[in-house]
């Protein structure tokens, strides 16, 4: 081990550049600002109708150019946006960053009026024959190229220069803290210097907002949008479904030294389990959880005290939030009274693809700033879920360490741990 490894002899991984946009604004600055004064970016859905569906808030991202034109262009301006800042912070060049790309994205769907818009261009019967048809015409491949899975990690590696292969992938809700593991791996198997690692999700759309609501997994907390989130609170009820995005900068921390970059933090530690005990619910005995976060702080060289705080997965629904604390205080015992353990999704909501990414750059601030952000509408305690969840009000805290949690439908569960210099 040297200043520039690991305790397993890895070169150890800095953030040189960080990028966000969250339903609180655009940049580092705006969303810091909004989150540590406990600030929400829920609001009542305007892009398309809900007078007849049971959840009719969101924190859609509605400021940016693209944002009624389809979760494929939308989803590929949030990731461009979050990545030029990370990219610029860093110091490279924007459009030559020289380094593997690592996109989490939704499995992004053709949006209901390209859809129409197809149907109506052929004249066939029945349906599915006449969409054929279209298909067929050369005039259309431009609509089905925008929701091809891949295609926004293409267009993105050609935005900014990145090399090699770009890597999509989707986890679900730990698809962002994937795509940073991921980065990660590649500069501890020396394949790279430097990575940049995004989670983007502009998916909020009609169709995502019914299906979440089948699963009876979104908050119908309509009246008031800004209290709908309330992770750990006895009345809790669901998740509110959000968009945004983060991108990451990572670097070898003896390239960033070289060259004189600002090390905004290190990824210490990743840890991984999945399992397949249902599609959407967790494991009752919180085992791959427990599983994910024991492997993140060994992989970080670290054990259950090791842990300044926790930034939870904490999505507000009543399953996820009492799994979640069953996990942490199986992992960490008597050490978990002390830590405190706050969800950033009770301002900006579940941004779903992105959440793994956004909670990572919100826990790199938190440590670089000394100040950790609340969990809101905390006014109603659960006397089955005892963690200190720093409620309501910002806390100044000199943090060096952090975990944060990444819990996904289908038994996906990704953890990072960060530090604030190498440990």
């Amino acid at each position: 081990m040297t200043k520039f490894t690991d305790h397993l002899g890895r070169p150890v991984v800095a953030v040189t550049g960080i990028g966000v946009v969250t339903s609180l604004g655009v940049g580092k600055k705006d969303n810091w600002e909004a989150l540590t004064a406990g600030r929400s970016g829920i609001h009542p859905i305007t892009r398309f109708p809900v007078d007849q569906l049971n959840t009719r808030i969101a924190g859609t991202v509605d400021f940016l150019a693209s944002s009624s034109k389809g979760a494929s262009a939308l989803t590929y301006e949030l990731a461009e946006t979050a990545a030029g800042e990370a990219i610029t912070e860093a110091g490279f060049t924007i459009d030559d960053f020289g380094g593997p790309l690592f996109l989490a994205s939704p499995p992004v769907e053709l949006d209901w009026h390209d859809r129409l818009a197809l149907y109506k261009g052929g004249d066939r019967e029945p349906a599915s024959d006449r969409l054929l048809e279209v298909a067929r015409n050369l005039n259309s491949l431009e609509m089905f190229d925008s929701a091809q899975f891949a295609s926004i990690a293409d267009r993105l590696a050609d935005r900014f220069g990145a090399t090699g292969l770009p890597i999509t992938l989707s986890t679900a809700c730990a698809s962002g803290a994937t795509a940073i593991q991921l980065g990660v791996e590649a500069i501890r198997r020396g394949e790279a210097q430097r990575a940049l690692s995004i989670g983007a999700d502009g998916s909020a759309t009609a169709e995502a907002l019914i299906r979440f609501s089948l699963l009876s997994a979104l908050s119908t907390s309509n009246d008031a949008p800004e209290k709908a989130s309330k992770p750990f609170s006895k009345d809790r009820d669901g998740f509110v479904l959000a968009e945004g995005s983060a991108a990451l900068v990572l670097e070898s921390l003896e390239s960033a030294t070289a060259r004189g970059a600002t090390v905004l933090g290190i990824i210490q530690g990743c840890g991984e389990k999945a399992d397949d005990f249902h599609r959407t619910r967790s494991k009752p005995d919180g085992s791959p959880a427990i599983a994910a976060v024991r492997a993140a702080l060994a992989d970080a060289g670290l054990g259950e005290d090791g842990i300044d705080y926790i930034n939870a997965h904490g999505t507000s629904t009543p399953e996820n939030d009492k799994m979640e604390h069953m996990s942490l205080s199986t992992v960490f015992g008597e050490h978990i009274n002390r830590i405190p353990i706050s969800s950033n999704k009770s301002m900006i909501g579940h941004t779903l693809s992105a959440a793994g990414a956004i909670e990572a750059a919100f826990s790199l601030m938190t440590m670089r700033e000394g100040v950790i952000p609340p969990t809101i509408n905390y006014d109603n305690p659960d006397p089955a879920i005892a963690l200190d969840v720093v409620p309501n009000v910002k806390r100044e805290a000199s943090v060096r360490t952090v975990l944060s949690n990444s819990f996904g439908f289908g038994g996906q569960n990704t953890c990072l741990v960060m530090a604030r210099e190498p440990v």
